[in-house]
């Protein structure tokens, strides 16, 4: 026992270290809590779609040799607004309008890979995750992105809880509902892209499901679960982060198995207890 205390000490002296926590709790964080809406409004599929579109515009910069993350978060906001015109002026349900843009994205970034040469083991680091080599700009990066999450749910929170419920009713009280609709998927794409180099594109989506399911199995205030939700986001990507470390485990997919572990728990709680 005071050995791990000693190696999880001499674990946080390290500057990587340090930015994977700080960027990893804060994008945890932003995928909790946007994820809350979008598991109450069975889209949260949308992460996934998204990811796979990051992949293709990561591959994309990559073979430009420009930076990764500046240079697909604008593609994937697109790609998200895409997806609510298609589910908005071509009446395709959501599910079916985020397979569309997802399978689209997925393979083009195949094609992109397989015709160029010499970035295969950077795009596999963001296909997987590797938040280890988080740098400082994906650092702030997150913070900032997690300050405009808070203070757009706290400008919109009414507005946001009212279309998460009843979008209908939402739209005869007047709510600006397409307006709200477009925040928050473009929050959550910032948010996928930025969140790719800690679970990698293949697992992103976990951040936003997970959590949220989970703190939904034990509370029903809507204001708790999206509370709770960020403690076993923010919890998962800690313990995460030093087991990956202590035990040479991959980092993305071992935050992800805590995030598992913890929805687990949570449903045997609730079946017990009820």
């Amino acid at each position: 026992m005071i050995d791990l205390i000693k190696q999880i000490q001499e674990a946080i002296q390290y500057s990587f270290i340090q930015r994977a926590l700080v960027a990893g709790s804060f994008i945890a964080l932003g995928c909790a809590f946007l994820g809350v809406f979008l598991v109450l409004r069975r889209f949260s599929l949308i992460g996934d779609g998204l990811a796979h579109v990051s992949f293709a515009t990561v591959a994309l910069a990559l073979l430009l040799d420009t930076q990764p993350l500046l240079f697909a978060m604008p593609l994937v906001a697109l790609a998200s607004l895409l997806i609510l015109q298609l589910n908005e002026k071509a009446q395709i349900y959501g599910d079916t309008a985020i397979g569309l843009v997802s399978s689209f994205g997925i393979a083009l970034g195949v094609l992109i890979a397989s015709t160029a040469n010499g970035f295969n083991v950077d795009l596999f680091s963001y296909l997987f995750g590797n938040i280890l080599s988080v740098s400082l700009l994906e650092m702030w990066l997150s913070i900032a992105i997690l300050l405009l999450i808070i203070l757009t749910i706290s400008l919109f929170y009414h507005d946001l809880f009212a279309i998460t419920f009843d979008e209908e009713y939402a739209q005869v009280l007047g709510i600006r509902v397409r307006l709200v609709n477009h925040i928050l998927i473009l929050l959550t794409s910032l948010v996928i892209v930025l969140g790719m180099k800690i679970v990698g594109t293949m697992l992103i989506s976990s951040l936003i499901i997970l959590p949220a399911v989970t703190a939904l199995q034990l509370v029903h205030s809507f204001r708790t679960t999206i509370i709770l939700a960020g403690i076993f986001a923010v919890s998962s990507v800690i313990f995460g982060i030093f087991i990956s470390y202590l035990l040479n485990f991959p980092s993305g997919a071992t935050i992800v198995m805590v995030n598992f572990s913890f929805f687990i728990t949570a449903l045997l709680l609730r079946y017990f207890s009820s």
